[in-house]
């Protein structure tokens, strides 16, 4: 039953203050809740969550993400229950309420926890190896983040019509070949619409144009690459992420996150 507590300074954007799997969980009262964002999920069983005046019950690779201070309990409804968990700090810790959307409580489903299951599972390997490899598991942290985010987005869209039809397959392909030379026209033809009502499609379900998602998408695989591989340059990774000048990528890049890829890079590796 591996259990992992930080024990030292943290430098890393987004990281783990405890981790674990494969845990035996005996019953957990706090009426305070925890100081941290805390994520629970079930290996084997079934357990039973009471939290922000709700009742969850969670079988086997269904999860749940508690906001920090949110009065909660949990206790197992079958004979045993096993599960995963990890709660999250890091030196940007303060803007995960602002990406969770400031939800107290977030589900997941099984394919979510098929997907944070191997994660936490690799986060756990890494946190055997000395020296710990902190740049990796901040990497792994963040994923586990974005998945949750991947549910608080899209749960209920999924569920129209309009947007299986035509916003499902351009997200898909923009996620799929953002590195090429995509455009919205391209994007448009893809599902046999106008680029102008693919933009109002987005503009309803996303609150963003087609060029907007797409830039933002860009951008925010460019910051990965910032983070996890300081050998690339501004100009491999404008390339590798569908600029194809370096310049109008730095400009865009300052235009959404408010400083250059540079800056971007040495505020995030800052010890």
């Amino acid at each position: 039953m591996p259990i992992i507590f930080r024990s030292a300074p943290f430098h890393e954007p987004f990281t783990f203050d405890s981790l674990g799997n494969n845990w035996y969980q005996d019953p957990v009262s706090r009426p305070n809740g925890y100081p941290f964002y805390h994520y629970l999920q079930t290996e084997t069983g079934t357990g039973r969550v009471e939290a922000d005046g709700k009742t969850y019950l969670l079988r086997e690779g269904e999860g749940i993400l508690l906001a920090p201070f949110i009065r909660h309990s949990y206790s197992m409804e079958s004979e045993s229950w096993y599960t995963l968990f990890a709660s999250f700090t890091g030196t940007v810790e303060s803007v995960l309420p602002r990406i969770m959307e400031n939800r107290p409580v977030i589900l997941t489903g099984r394919e979510q926890g098929k997907r944070i299951a191997s994660l936490i599972e690799n986060c756990m390997s890494l946190c055997g190896k000395r020296p710990l490899d902190e740049r990796a598991l901040s990497v792994n942290c963040y994923s586990i983040l974005m998945t949750f985010v991947d549910g608080v987005h899209t749960r209920k869209l999924e569920q129209d019509p309009l947007y299986r039809q035509y916003i499902a397959p351009v997200i898909e392909e923009i996620e799929i070949n953002y590195a090429l030379d995509l455009s919205v026209e391209d994007l448009s033809r893809k599902v046999f619409i106008t680029p102008q009502y693919l933009s109002r499609l987005f503009r309803r379900f996303l609150g963003c144009s087609t060029y907007e998602y797409l830039t933002s998408f860009r951008i925010s695989r460019a910051k990965e690459l910032l983070i996890t591989d300081i050998r690339l340059e501004v100009q491999d990774i404008s390339r590798q992420t569908g600029f194809s000048d370096p310049s109008h990528f730095i400009a865009v890049f300052k235009r959404i996150t408010g400083m250059t890829p540079l800056e971007f890079r040495r505020l995030n590796r800052a010890i």
